[in-house]
């Protein structure tokens, strides 16, 4: 009953931002037909004319339920600055996003947690120290900025890896599968390493504060008294300071989100994000509104995922 209010929920969240995200766009200047746009050349017929196809010459509150409708039918028009429909937008896109951020996700919390926990069980020591500066180092720096500096480095500096796209277009096609699968590799390299970094730092700041609190838990005395090794101590410990990083996994989604736009951006990674900051330049307010409902529903799906893992992990939440 609790998941069915969960949902619900989420619904909600989904209805309140995708009403704000219309309102806040109608609030703009201008549009993608008007003279503040690109389209400055048209004539005042054409641009008339092209507003009353997409509904923009209608009163708001008409406006507002063509939008709603819209989303219910998960049709949001066309999009101006990619010359096509949203929805193929998205079906073009939205895999290459998905990519680098579920790999993105893994690798923080695989490696977050580790590191966390080994800094927990060691708390106090020389190692943990370093570790910390560098994870609060790495938690404080914005994604764009350490996506510009790795960029540097491996690409203009080393030469190591490619600046750029997710293949070589111009000699893909020439490639045997396993060359193209390393090419797509090197491609990932600097976005996914952009990402992981600072949510690695995120996942590992947290678990460390939850393995410092289990490891004062009673049991973890007792279990000591009984002559347990310390190393299945601490693997107990950390069972129990995971729940945190479980719920932080759902809320995650929204950090993800936003670091992966300005990832995508700086490596023209041809993802959903990119595409929606061009569309923020061109006033496409279709595109827009789609990614920010799309961000809101993953949002959403994320935390009441994150509540189910809750209920798996900790046995004590199901009685509630």
């Amino acid at each position: 009953m609790r998941l069915v209010s969960r949902a619900v929920q989420s619904l909600l969240v989904v209805f309140v931002a995708a009403s704000l995200a219309f309102v806040l766009l109608q609030a703009a200047p201008g549009d993608a037909y008007s003279d503040l746009g690109d389209a400055s050349s048209m004539t005042p017929e054409l641009r008339a004319q092209l507003r009353a196809q997409e509904g923009l010459d209608q009163p708001l509150a008409v406006q507002y339920r063509l939008f709603l409708r819209g989303i219910v039918r998960g049709d949001f028009g066309y999009s101006l600055s990619q010359n096509q429909f949203v929805s193929d937008v998205f079906r073009s896109r939205v895999p290459n996003s998905l990519l680098l951020m579920s790999l993105a996700l893994l690798g923080s919390v695989v490696l977050g947690s580790a590191l966390g926990a080994w800094q927990g069980a060691r708390a106090g020591s020389r190692a943990d120290r370093a570790t910390v500066f560098t994870t609060l180092l790495l938690y404080s720096i914005p994604e764009f900025w350490l996506a510009s500096v790795l960029l540097l480095v491996f690409v203009s500096t080393l030469h190591l890896l490619p600046s750029s796209g997710m293949i070589t277009v111009e000699a893909y096609d020439t490639m045997s599968p396993a060359r193209q699968l390393v090419d797509r590799l090197r491609h990932l390299v600097l976005p996914w390493l952009s990402l992981t970094l600072v949510g690695t730092a995120i996942f590992a700041r947290l678990q460390r504060a939850s393995m410092q609190e289990a490891m004062r838990e009673p049991f973890v005395r007792t279990a000591r008294a009984k002559g347990l090794s310390e190393r299945h101590v601490r693997r107990q410990a950390w069972r129990t300071a995971l729940l945190p990083v479980v719920t932080l996994t759902g809320l995650f989604f929204p950090t993800l989100l936003t670091g992966a736009v300005f990832v995508e951006r700086v490596y023209s990674w041809p993802g959903i994000g990119s595409a929606l900051v061009q569309g923020i330049f061109d006033r496409d307010q279709r595109l827009v509104a789609a990614c920010v409902v799309a961000g809101s529903a993953l949002t959403a799906l994320g935390s009441l995922l994150a509540d189910v893992a809750r209920v798996v992990v900790d046995p004590r939440l199901r009685a509630k």
